[in-house]
Protein backbone atom coordinates (compact mmCIF):
# COMPACT_ATOMS: atom_id res chain seq x y z
CA UNK A 1 0.00 0.00 0.00
CA UNK A 2 1.18 3.46 -0.73
CA UNK A 3 2.30 5.37 2.18
CA UNK A 4 3.38 8.95 -0.15
CA UNK A 5 -0.06 11.26 -0.46
CA UNK A 6 0.84 11.61 -3.98
CA UNK A 7 0.99 7.66 -4.74
CA UNK A 8 -2.66 7.34 -2.99
CA UNK A 9 -4.23 9.90 -5.12
CA UNK A 10 -2.85 8.68 -7.88
CA UNK A 11 -4.24 5.15 -6.86
CA UNK A 12 -7.30 6.82 -6.37
CA UNK A 13 -7.64 8.66 -9.91
CA UNK A 14 -6.56 5.64 -11.38
CA UNK A 15 -9.32 3.60 -9.65
CA UNK A 16 -12.27 6.30 -10.81
CA UNK A 17 -10.74 6.45 -14.80
CA UNK A 18 -10.51 2.84 -14.92
CA UNK A 19 -14.24 2.81 -14.07
CA UNK A 20 -15.08 5.04 -16.05
CA UNK A 21 -13.58 3.84 -19.20
CA UNK A 22 -15.57 0.43 -18.26
CA UNK A 23 -18.92 1.74 -18.21
CA UNK A 24 -17.87 4.09 -21.58
CA UNK A 25 -16.79 0.56 -23.02
CA UNK A 26 -19.78 -1.25 -21.82
CA UNK A 27 -22.00 1.98 -23.05
CA UNK A 28 -20.27 1.32 -26.50
CA UNK A 29 -20.89 -2.35 -26.85
CA UNK A 30 -24.46 -2.26 -26.26
CA UNK A 31 -25.05 0.48 -28.92
CA UNK A 32 -22.86 -1.76 -31.31
CA UNK A 33 -25.23 -4.54 -30.46
CA UNK A 34 -28.31 -2.63 -31.33
CA UNK A 35 -27.06 -2.10 -34.77
CA UNK A 36 -26.17 -5.18 -35.15
CA UNK A 37 -29.49 -6.21 -34.19
CA UNK A 38 -31.41 -3.88 -36.38
CA UNK A 39 -29.27 -5.03 -39.43
CA UNK A 40 -30.16 -8.95 -38.76
CA UNK A 41 -33.50 -7.84 -38.64
CA UNK A 42 -33.68 -6.35 -41.79
CA UNK A 43 -34.83 -2.44 -40.72
CA UNK A 44 -32.89 -0.45 -42.79
CA UNK A 45 -34.29 2.59 -41.04
CA UNK A 46 -34.00 0.91 -37.32
CA UNK A 47 -30.40 0.31 -38.38
CA UNK A 48 -29.72 3.77 -39.62
CA UNK A 49 -31.12 4.95 -36.88
CA UNK A 50 -28.96 2.68 -34.34
CA UNK A 51 -25.98 3.44 -36.41
CA UNK A 52 -26.28 7.19 -35.99
CA UNK A 53 -26.66 6.42 -32.10
CA UNK A 54 -23.82 4.28 -32.25
CA UNK A 55 -21.45 7.04 -34.17
CA UNK A 56 -21.92 9.55 -31.27
CA UNK A 57 -21.26 6.99 -28.48
CA UNK A 58 -17.74 6.23 -30.42
CA UNK A 59 -17.01 9.76 -31.12
CA UNK A 60 -17.34 10.53 -27.83
CA UNK A 61 -15.58 7.43 -26.33
CA UNK A 62 -12.73 8.21 -28.29
CA UNK A 63 -12.51 11.93 -27.42
CA UNK A 64 -12.42 11.29 -23.74
CA UNK A 65 -9.38 8.59 -24.92
CA UNK A 66 -11.19 5.31 -24.24
CA UNK A 67 -10.75 4.21 -27.60
CA UNK A 68 -8.19 5.27 -29.77
CA UNK A 69 -9.00 7.35 -32.96
CA UNK A 70 -8.39 4.95 -35.70
CA UNK A 71 -10.20 2.34 -33.78
CA UNK A 72 -13.31 4.32 -34.05
CA UNK A 73 -12.89 5.05 -37.36
CA UNK A 74 -12.67 1.64 -38.58
CA UNK A 75 -15.61 0.66 -36.20
CA UNK A 76 -17.88 3.33 -37.56
CA UNK A 77 -16.84 2.72 -41.11
CA UNK A 78 -17.64 -1.10 -40.92
CA UNK A 79 -21.12 -0.57 -39.42
CA UNK A 80 -21.67 2.38 -42.17
CA UNK A 81 -20.82 -0.22 -44.79
CA UNK A 82 -23.05 -3.20 -43.08
CA UNK A 83 -25.71 -0.69 -43.05
CA UNK A 84 -25.42 0.65 -46.58
CA UNK A 85 -25.75 -3.06 -48.02
CA UNK A 86 -28.97 -3.45 -47.08
CA UNK A 87 -31.18 -4.19 -49.07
Amino acid sequence: MANVKSAKKRISVSRNRAERNKAIKSEVKTYLKKVDAAIASGDKQAAAQAFKDAEIKLTKAASKGVFHKNTVSRKIGRLAKAVDAMA
